[in-house]
């Protein structure tokens, strides 16, 4: 479960910041180290490898030297140097329990993998991944009012509602977080894109940019459609099961209830933002293709501009407003 998602109270952030500061944690991490953490995450992934041998991280090690260093020398003492570097860094955590005894035996830490897996997965919001989360969402917060309408002893109520909302719906909230993020990256790839588009070449890009624009726009309002649709239900939903656990004077299923509800008010709230967001660039760019790109398509204006502005130091100019 990502920390966000986390059903107990926010910790204060002051306290959180003071401890981190306190024990210096930093990352420091080279691309020869990403690439290895990404090649035993792949190898265990395909395998269905729970942790690596000694022998096994520095044999990937040395993979990883041929293809990022290939020129590096004594690959096998640096193996050793990153193993020990990444289990200082949280990376890597032994688990055979033998100390020095023998060769160790090590795992992915969740912080290992939760960074490869920004590398690796390419997941962004779309209409298809929404309706399917959204629905199962539905159908397990229906099943929780359920149980919370029969629910009698306080064991009862944690098994049958706080439990799941902690884990399974926080699951799926927490996909459709994750996915909102992805869209993130991608939106700022097409705004990237459309800067080179017009950097390379200009007037031609227009059509491109356009369609570009329109399609994340198109993209942006569907998914903001849905999410005001579902959420209300959600909250709605929830809304019952804090009710029936406050009769119930269950304050930890309420309290877990509360923590629900906001995690989906802030999902919604991502959606209202990012179009918002969206229609201020999409209204920018429109204009500048239309009052700059379409009035110079052979870029003279610009062209002459710029040399205006090389010679101002022997051909000065002022502008008279």
């Amino acid at each position: 479960m990502e920390p966000g998602h986390d059903t107990r109270p926010p910790a204060d952030p002051s306290r959180v910041i003071a401890s981190l500061a306190r024990d210096r944690v930093n990352l420091d991490l080279k691309t020869v180290d990403l690439c290895f953490l990404a090649g035993l995450y792949l190898r265990a992934d395909k395998a269905a490898l729970a942790s690596f041998e000694e022998d096994a991280l520095v044999d990937m090690f040395e993979q990883v030297c041929d293809v990022v260093d290939p020129g590096a020398e004594n690959p096998r003492k640096r193996a050793t140097h990153a193993i020990q570097r990444l289990r200082e860094q949280r990376m890597l955590a032994r688990v055979d329990g033998a100390g020095l005894v023998r060769a160790g035996e090590y795992a992915l830490t969740r912080l290992a993998a939760a960074v490869v897996e920004y590398f690796l997965t390419d997941e962004a919001l779309t209409r298809e991944s929404l309706t399917l989360l959204t629905g199962t969402l539905r159908a397990q917060l229906a099943e929780i009012l359920a149980a919370a309408r029969k629910a009698g002893d306080e064991g009862v109520w944690r098994s049958t509602v706080a439990g799941p909302l902690r884990v399974t719906v926080a699951e799926l909230v927490s996909g459709i977080e994750r996915r909102q993020r992805g869209l993130d990256a991608q939106q700022e790839e097409v705004q990237a894109e459309i800067a080179t588009l017009l950097s390379a070449d200009w007037f031609s890009a227009v059509e491109r940019c356009q369609g570009l624009l329109d399609a994340t726009t198109s993209t942006l309002r569907e998914l903001n459609e849905i999410l005001l649709r579902d959420t209300s239900h959600f909250v709605a939903l929830l809304q019952e099961i804090q009710t029936l656990a406050t009769i119930a004077s269950n304050a930890d299923a309420e309290a877990t209830v509360q923590r629900v509800i906001e995690h989906v008010d802030r999902i919604a709230a991502w959606g209202a933002a990012r179009q918002r967001a969206w229609s201020d660039y999409y209204q920018y760019v429109h204009r500048y293709l239309r009052d700059v790109v379409r009035l110079d398509p052979e870029r003279a204006l610009s062209q002459r501009l710029r040399d205006q502005l090389a010679a101002w130091p022997s051909r000065p100019f002022h502008l008279v407003t």
